[in-house]
């Protein structure tokens, strides 16, 4: 599609069909098929792959999603999954070799995936590859796979900014000369204009932008996604089934409200195959400096003490410190234990700090604020992710 422009309605539909474990082939039934009637062979293959596309999920005699009766089907009645078999299209996607090698000059491959909403993925996504681009010797690319809240381009400073095409397809827009970001937020004729789409619309740009998007060589891709575990990220799993993907970094905030929602993630995670890396509890406590504090007396809320308290640090030589405060609570252990729990790595706690809002704010990196909480947090855990994957984070 030209520059700006949203894919026409006639687009073909990506499939939305669901990714399921396949069954090994069991050397006893490899004779069979060898040594059977040419009938009976065939009746068993089809058999085999039926089994081999059944949800764990589905209802008992499900047809499997690639079945030309999948969604509808007398057993399909009241399964989880029949809306999207039966929406989705049937047989074996050609574009998934085609994305396959396409992104096969790509080293790393991560997604940065949450069952909640407002966790922050976009900025930790943003973060976590303004801190890999930090190397001059990284390449680093981040795909925004959140078609109706793109959020990326704003967060990497390139509002405004437009996609080309050449001969080879999309091109990245730059931050610098080793980060280059993809996302609809460029395509948009208005900012503010709404995208409204059905699934199958939204399934098909992700499609294009795995398949069209000319990264060249990476040495990671770093891909924010939507929150929760709908078509998009059945798609996105199917069109990654043959790349190699690294595995998942799962995103949350500490309270309950949020862990229920990112266990399902985690659980689509295993069932679709794509290995967690790790969890990020994010907005885990408030670290703010003592000095940036309005100070009130509740009793008489337009009584500011604000100037009082700051002559107070100073006496003290207090001026330097942060007040630190739980401000949503893990009344069952917040994320650390939910990991544990689902026994999946930890990588850290990222606090809300003023310094992250300024920075996405800004399209700047945490790590060019200055120490502090935040920085501590995302050197460490950006450390921790590059060694997961064999790598060694170089931040200077």
């Amino acid at each position: 599609w030209p520059s700006r422009q949203l894919p026409p309605q006639g687009t073909p539909q990506a499939p939305a069909q669901l990714s399921c474990p396949t069954f090994p082939e069991l050397s006893r039934g490899k004779k069979v098929l060898e040594s059977s009637p040419p009938h009976r062979s065939r009746r068993v293959a089809a058999r085999s792959e039926r089994m081999a596309t059944v949800p764990n999920d589905a209802n008992h005699g499900c047809p499997g999603t690639q079945d030309e009766q999948a969604g509808k089907a007398d057993a399909c009645a009241g399964c989880p999954n029949q809306q999207i078999c039966a929406s989705a299209p049937k047989g074996p996607d050609p574009d998934v070799e085609f994305i396959r090698a396409k992104l096969s000059n790509v080293k790393h491959k991560i997604l940065v995936l949450s069952g909640k909403g407002g966790v922050g993925k976009s900025t930790f996504s943003s973060q976590l590859s303004l801190s890999l681009a930090r190397s001059d010797a990284s390449e680093v690319g981040l795909l925004d796979i959140d078609i109706c809240g793109p959020s990326v381009p704003k967060m990497m400073g390139l509002e405004g900014e437009e996609v080309h095409q050449s001969n080879n397809g999309w091109s990245p827009v730059y931050v610098q000369d080793n980060l280059g970001v993809m996302s609809i937020g460029f395509m948009l004729p208005n900012p503010d204009d709404a995208v409204v789409w059905r699934g199958p619309r939204k399934n098909a740009l992700i499609k294009q932008f795995l398949r069209d998007v000319d990264w060249g060589e990476l040495d990671y891709l770093i891909v924010d996604s939507p929150p929760g575990t709908s078509d998009e990220h059945i798609s996105l799993a199917q069109y990654l089934s043959l790349s190699d993907v690294d595995g998942a970094i799962i995103v949350t905030t500490p309270q309950e409200v949020s862990i229920i929602d990112v266990k399902k993630e985690i659980n689509f995670c295993k069932k679709v195959g794509i290995r967690v890396i790790g969890v990020v509890e994010n907005m885990s406590y408030l670290a703010m400096p003592l000095t940036e504090m309005r100070i009130q007396d509740p009793s008489d809320p337009g009584r500011d003490l604000t100037d009082k308290f700051s002559e107070f640090l100073r006496s003290e030589n207090l001026e330097n410190c942060v007040a630190c405060a739980q401000v949503f609570p893990p009344t069952k252990g917040g994320a650390e234990k939910m990991a544990q729990d689902m026994q999946v790595p930890f990588l850290g706690k990222i606090p809300l700090d003023t310094k992250v809002a300024m920075a996405a704010e800004n399209g700047e990196s945490i790590l060019e604020k200055g120490p502090g909480a935040a920085y501590n947090a995302y050197k460490e855990i950006v450390t921790v992710v590059a060694k997961s994957l064999g790598e060694e984070a170089q931040f200077d």
